[in-house]
C-alpha cells in the first residue's frame, strides 16, 4: 500500500534528506496497484519468496513488516508453523546478502508474546528466536510496542516495531507525545445511511447517546446496546430489558455447570427457578413467556461436553444437549455484530481499526449515521488526504487493516538517521 514508503519519505524529508527507493515487494494485487497509484507507477516485485537477494539493487535501509495473522489474537497464532510466519526468513536472507545499515520492522503486538513461556518473561519463543537471528547478523538491535494514539494520529493502535543498525541502539521510548481525538479527523455535512437498523437506533436514542456504543447482542457492558434495547424483534418494557441484561451476564457464571452436573459452557440456559435467585418480579412467568414469543429467549436443554470417536478412531469433543436436564431460558441465538457494530466517540480516539470491521464502524453526521470516508481512513492511520486508495471498499479497508502507522515510522526514521 505503501504506509511504510510515506513514512520514511516524511522522515527523511524534515531532516533535508533526499531518499530514493529502489525496490518493492508485495504479494497482494490490489495493494500493488494501489502502491502504483501513489508512487508514479512504480515497478512493483511480486512475491518476495521468489526473488534472488542478489537481484535486488544495494540499498541502506530496509522496511518491512510480515503477515500478522500468525501472531494475531484475530488469527490461529500459529506463528513460524505458519507458512505466512516464515516471511521473516527471507527478510533474514536479504539483510544476510544485502548487508544494509538500517532496517525498521513492524508486527502485531501478539508477536511479544507469542509462545510465552512464562508470565515473567519479558517476550516469548518467537521474538526470541526474531532477536537473537538479527543480532547474528550484527545488528544491534531495540524494539518496543508502539501505540498510534501517541504520534498525532486518533486511532489507538499497538503494534511492536524493531529497528536495526550497524552501530549505536535507536532509543525506542522517548518520543514527543502528541494527541488528536476524533473530531479533528472527521468530515462534515456529508450523506448518511437510512436503514432499519440506523432507524431503529436513532428513534431509541439521540445521535450524543450513541456516541461511543457497541451493537451486539451476546456481551453486555454499559457501552453495549442490545436488539431489545432498540426493540429489533418487538417492543419491551423497562422491567423486560432488565431481565435480560440480567440473564445475559447471570448464564455466564461456572457455578450453573456445578449445579447441573455438566461442562461448563458460555451461555448456560437457566430454568425460572434458578432466574429467581438474581432477579424477582410478580409477573415474571408472563415476562418470560412473552421474551419468548418475541424470540428475545429460547427454551433449551443445557448442553453437555462429549467426547466422541468416529469411524477412523479420532476422537473429539462436541456439545450434545442434556434431555435429562429440565429445559431453561436461554438468548436467543442473537448476533456478535450487526451491519453498525459500533459507533465511534468524536470526543476519543478509535479502538484499533481492523480489516474485517472498518465497514461495520460508524460515526455521527447530520444528526445521523454513516461510515468513515476514506479520507477519515487517512487520517487515522497518517496518510496525506490525496492518498488515493481506489474505489474498491472491501479491498481498501483490507488495505488500511494491514497497513501502518505513518507517523510512527516517520518518528523512528529521525531517529534513525539524524547526527
Amino acid at each position: 500500500m505503501g504506509g511504510f514508503r510515506t513514512g520514511f519519505e516524511q522522515g527523511t524529508k524534515s531532516l533535508g534528506i533526499e531518499a530514493e527507493c529502489v525496490f518493492s515487494s508485495d504479494i497482494k494485487p490490489y495493494a500493488v496497484e494501489i502502491y502504483k497509484k501513489n508512487f508514479n507507477n512504480e515497478y512493483v516485485h511480486g512475491d518476495i519468496n521468489h526473488v534472488a537477494s542478489e537481484d535486488i539493487p544495494d540499498f541502506d535501509v530496509l522496511l518491512g513488516g510480515f503477515p500478522c495473522q500468525p501472531f494475531s489474537n484475530a488469527g490461529k497464532r500459529e506463528g513460524f508453523t505458519d507458512t505466512r510466519g516464515t516471511l521473516f526468513f527471507e527478510i533474514e536472507r536479504i539483510l544476510d546478502v544485502k548487508k544494509p545499515k538500517y532496517f525498521i520492522l513492524e508486527n502485531v503486538e501478539g508477536l511479544v508474546t507469542h509462545e510465552k513461556a512464562h508470565k515473567h518473561h519479558p517476550h516469548g519463543e518467537t521474538l526470541k528466536v526474531i532477536l537473537e537471528k538479527l543480532h547474528a547478523l550484527g545488528y544491534t538491535v531495540s524494539w518496543n510496542v508502539l501505540n498510534a494514539k501517541d504520534f498525532g494520529l486518533a486511532q489507538s493502535r499497538q503494534r511492536i516495531y524493531i529497528v536495526g543498525t550497524r552501530e549505536r541502539e535507536i532509543d525506542l521510548y522517548n518520543f514527543e507525545r502528541k494527541e488528536t481525538k476524533l473530531r479533528e479527523v472527521l468530515e462534515q455535512g456529508l450523506p448518511v445511511v437510512d436503514t432499519d437498523l440506523s432507524r431503529k437506533l436513532l428513534s431509541h436514542f439521540t445521535p450524543e447517546q450513541l456516541q461511543g456504543k457497541a451493537i451486539k447482542d451476546k456481551r453486555g457492558g454499559d457501552n453495549n446496546i442490545s436488539a431489545w434495547d432498540i426493540g429489533m424483534k418487538g417492543e419491551v418494557d423497562a422491567d423486560q430489558k432488565v431481565l435480560l441484561n440480567k440473564i445475559m451476564r447471570a448464564r455466564r457464571n461456572k457455578k450453573w455447570a456445578e449445579l447441573k452436573g455438566i461442562a461448563w459452557m458460555d451461555g448456560m440456559p437457566l430454568t425460572q427457578e434458578e432466574i429467581e435467585t438474581f432477579y424477582t418480579h410478580d409477573n415474571l412467568d408472563a415476562m418470560l413467556a412473552d421474551l419468548v414469543e418475541k424470540d428475545y429467549l429460547r427454551l433449551e436443554h443445557p448442553k453437555d461436553l462429549v467426547v466422541m470417536t468416529d469411524e477412523n478412531g479420532k476422537t473429539k469433543k462436541v456439545r450434545q444437549p442434556r434431555t435429562d436436564l429440565p429445559k431453561g431460558y436461554n438468548l436467543f441465538a442473537g448476533k456478535l455484530s450487526y451491519e453498525i457494530n459500533k459507533i465511534l466517540d468524536s470526543n476519543d480516539v478509535t479502538p484499533t481499526l481492523v480489516a474485517s470491521d472498518i465497514d461495520r464502524i460508524y460515526v455521527i453526521d447530520n444528526g445521523g449515521l454513516r461510515n468513515l470516508t476514506f479520507i477519515e481512513l487517512n487520517r487515522l492511520f497518517g496518510f496525506p488526504d490525496n492518498f488515493n486508495v481506489g474505489t474498491d471498499k472491501r479491498k481498501a479497508y483490507d488495505l488500511y487493516g494491514n497497513t501502518v502507522a505513518v507517523p510512527i515510522v516517520s518518528e523512528i526514521t529521525k531517529k534513525l538517521l539524524e547526527d
